[in-house]
This record gives C-alpha cells, structure tokens and sequence, in this order.
C-alpha cells in the first residue's frame, strides 16, 4: 500500500492497465530502455535524457518519401492540439539511414516540423541494436541507382516515468493520438 501511495504521490497512478480508444496498449512491453543514441549536437542520449517528458519516438529516415513526413506532420499537429500540455511531449526521430542521414541534415529535417522536436543517430550497428530492441523491422530495398528503406512505421509513447505506454499506428488521425496521449498523461 505505501507502494501505491507513493506512486500516486509523485504525481503516477500505477493501478492496472490504461484504456485508450485507438492506439495500441504497449504497456506490459519492455522496448527501448537501454538504447544509447546521439543527437545532432553529438551528445548520447538515453530513454531516461526525456525523463519527465512525454517522449514519443519515431524511426525513420530524411528521404523517405510518404510515411516520416507525414508522421512528422502529423506529431507537431498533436503538440498544437494538446495545447499547454504539448509542451510534455517531445518528439524522438531516430534515423534507420545513417549512412546518408548526418547530424546536420537530421536537424533541420526535424527542426522543419517543429523546433522541439529531437533527432538521433548512431552507427549502422548502433541502429541495428536500437531498432531491434523496439522490435522494429527495416531493410534497404533497391531504387533504381539508389535505395529506400522498408520499415516499421509505429510511433512509440511513454509516460513521464520512462515506462512504455502506447503504440500508435500511421492511420491515426492526429485528433485520435491526442485523446490517447492525454489519457497517458493523466495516469503520469
């Protein structure tokens, strides 16, 4: 019981599993809590350097023609639409292209959609390891004289603790993520 109490003291309510109306309840998942990434400026950055955020994280490359600029779009809408409470969300690129992703194209490609939001990158085997830890799929597939990437599109929310909450899918609206990012929000 003090347990609990002290949980919702600090703000968390840690009884049972939370409803959300559209994305997908990830909270019984253990992904992305050891990835050790860098952002722009070369600084790593760990699921706990967003700790007291709302961090949603979204991987992706800067070429990718359809699905991460929408998704990107979609995100700064949802920090519009959550109002004051947007301000807790930030929003996490990681880059499955670093070959042709530098620190300086990810920044601004980002920075376009909103200036909070952050990117990071690593190495090819950095990448790797993160996105396996997400349980992300992605491989390079041919385009003529260059190359696109496949990949797992879901957008991947946790609580203000670090504890992963919520999965959402591109099909969402932006209207729909905000009702559940709220909902997470008012658990912690």
């Amino acid at each position: 019981m003090g347990v609990l109490g002290l949980g919702l003291l600090a703000g968390c309510d840690t009884r049972g599993q939370l409803s959300y109306k559209y994305g997908k309840d990830l909270s019984n998942k253990i992904m992305g809590r050891t990835f050790k990434l860098k952002n722009p400026e070369g600084e790593t950055m760990t699921l706990s350097s967003f700790r007291g955020l709302m961090p949603m994280v979204f991987f992706g490359f800067t070429q990718c023609p359809a699905v991460c600029p929408t998704t990107l779009a979609r995100a700064a809408q949802i920090k519009k639409l959550m109002g004051k409470d947007g301000d807790r969300l930030q929003v996490i690129f990681i880059t499955l292209d670093p070959e042709r992703d530098t620190p300086q194209i990810l920044d601004a490609y980002v920075k376009a959609f909103d200036p909070t939001f952050v990117a990071l990158y690593g190495t090819l085997e950095e990448t790797q390891a993160t996105a396996k830890e997400f349980d992300v799929f992605f491989e390079k597939v041919p385009a003529g004289d260059t190359y696109t990437i496949s990949h797992t599109a879901t957008s991947y929310v946790y609580d203000s603790r670090g504890e992963l909450r919520l999965g959402l899918s591109t099909s969402l609206s932006a209207q729909e993520c905000t009702e559940d990012l709220l909902t997470v929000m008012e658990v912690c």
